[in-house]
């Protein structure tokens, strides 16, 4: 099938918000979703904001250069959504022949981005505008073929979203019992029998951050020994996108800072510092660069999930990050300042019986995550062969 000129089938759209109806402001993710914005508006003219009704998209021209795709969201919230004034919005003129969410489909694709990237590097003005995004070309199949295509990205999708929100509420359940048995009712002046306060080096065999390689982000590579960053550390969870790889030459030179099982990855440094989650197994062999701390505690403790718990809540945050009564924060973590960060250490066989029940929450949890991380995969595939129009048993 040949490829249609995408300017044929989408117009713009100029909608002000001129009787202040609407006002859930939303910003524009490089995931290509919508985020609610920040933004103070505190005495702003909502009314220059521009409405983007269900059904229609948005997108941030201005962006493309700057981060190598263009972040274009597709409004399927169930309600109508306000965006700045510098942003466009735009719809799809006849849905008979060309579904919304099939068009979405063709956005999300890694080449489209490569081609936008591509277009702001060959245009005589520099940049991506609305004139070069109605010059995309795209395959446009019968309407029944395309809603056969989207039917099945978004069965994909919708299990992905189950299995996150049945990983929320695993960690909330997680959050619950440790704030039950090692928060609530607990004073650390005086604490039950066997019970005692320890830092940090005092019950770890190792605590340590690495380096960027030889080479630099230059020399990372698509596969090999992965080099976890700050970028794939979350609070409970550990993230594979954008997660490097360097050569066995460049993993010796970090070989002092391995990743083992069982270790706790924790942020030290910029907008992300103080997030902590477990090293997945499916990551190993590994090693970690400057932003990130490794933390080992001794392997006949029997602590690492108390820790992390204990090191992902309010209050071991609030005292790491020097959080001061106006809210100010620091942006680095010290190794010394973890080394002798003082934690609650319960008696063993309290902690044993904790650790059980958090190894049988988070092994549940690490297969949701684990599905997940395939069922992305999977739609990576569907969005490439896009082109081809291949079913996925095909």
């Amino acid at each position: 099938m040949s490829y249609k000129r995408l300017g044929d089938y989408i117009r713009k759209v100029d909608k002000k918000n001129t009787d202040l109806k609407v006002l859930n402001l939303q910003g524009l993710s490089m995931t290509k979703e919508f985020r609610k914005s920040t933004s103070n508006i505190v005495g702003t003219d909502l009314s220059k904001y521009k409405i983007v009704k269900q059904g229609q998209f948005c997108c941030d021209f201005m962006s493309v250069i700057r981060v190598h795709k263009l972040p274009v969201v597709l409004n399927d919230l169930g309600e109508d959504v306000i965006i700045s004034p510098a942003y466009i919005v735009f719809e799809v003129i006849d849905k008979n022949k060309l579904l919304s969410e099939y068009l979405m489909m063709w956005f999300r694709r890694a080449e489209f981005d490569r081609y936008a990237d591509f277009r702001c590097d060959s245009s005589i003005r520099g940049g991506f505008q609305w004139e070069e995004l109605c010059e995309v070309e795209l395959p446009v199949p019968p309407i029944e073929k395309q809603r056969e295509i989207v039917s099945e990205y978004q069965a994909v999708a919708d299990k992905i979203k189950v299995n996150e929100q049945i990983c929320e509420k695993l960690e909330a359940t997680a959050q619950a019992l440790y704030k039950h048995w090692f928060v609530d009712g607990i004073d650390v002046k005086n604490l039950p029998e066997g019970w005692r306060m320890s830092n940090l080096k005092a019950i770890c065999e190792k605590i340590g951050s690495g380096s960027t390689p030889t080479g630099g982000k230059e020399s990372y590579s698509t596969s090999g020994v992965s080099l976890i960053r700050s970028t794939n550390v979350f609070d409970y969870n550990f993230s594979f996108s954008d997660l490097a790889f360097i050569n066995e030459e460049q993993a010796y030179n970090l070989k002092n800072v391995e990743v083992k099982e069982n270790d706790i990855l924790f942020n030290i440094t910029g907008v992300s510092v103080a997030r902590c989650c477990m090293v997945p197994e499916n990551v190993l062999p590994a090693r970690v660069n400057q932003h990130v701390m490794i933390i080992r505690p001794f392997k006949d403790l029997n602590i690492s999930f108390y820790l992390l718990l204990n090191l992902c809540s309010t209050e071991s945050k609030n005292a790491l990050l020097g959080i001061s009564q106006s809210g100010s924060t620091r942006e680095a973590i010290t190794k010394s300042e973890i080394e002798e960060y003082e934690v609650l250490i319960p008696k063993r066989d309290v902690l044993e019986r904790f650790e059980n029940t958090m190894q049988k929450i988070f092994l549940k949890k690490d297969l949701k995550s684990l599905q997940n991380q395939k069922l992305t995969h999977l739609q990576s595939l569907l969005l490439s062969r896009l082109s081809r129009f291949e079913r996925m048993e095909n």
